[in-house]
């Protein structure tokens, strides 16, 4: 892992606040959804990105009742 040398304290509700340039550099947008990972001693945050319940893909995602399904699995499944 790699230090930014940025520190920042939790507030009374638990929060951190991203400074923008991590905002900028890692495209994160205002109520864009982190992944939150943990390993030992380690926090880790990392942008959502949904993928494909079948085949793991991030692209061309559709939510169909709750679960995501890429373009390809879903024409797959219509021929099944």
């Amino acid at each position: 892992m790699k230090s930014t040398g940025i520190v920042r304290k939790v507030d009374e509700l638990g929060r951190i606040v991203l400074p923008i340039e991590l905002r900028r550099t890692f495209d994160i947008e205002e109520k864009d959804a982190l992944e939150i990972y943990v390993d030992e001693a380690t926090i880790i945050l990392k942008k959502y990105e949904p993928v494909c319940i079948f085949c793991a893909d991030a692209r061309n995602i559709i939510n169909y009742k709750g679960k995501n399904i890429c373009q390809n699995c879903l024409k797959e499944l219509k021929n099944a």
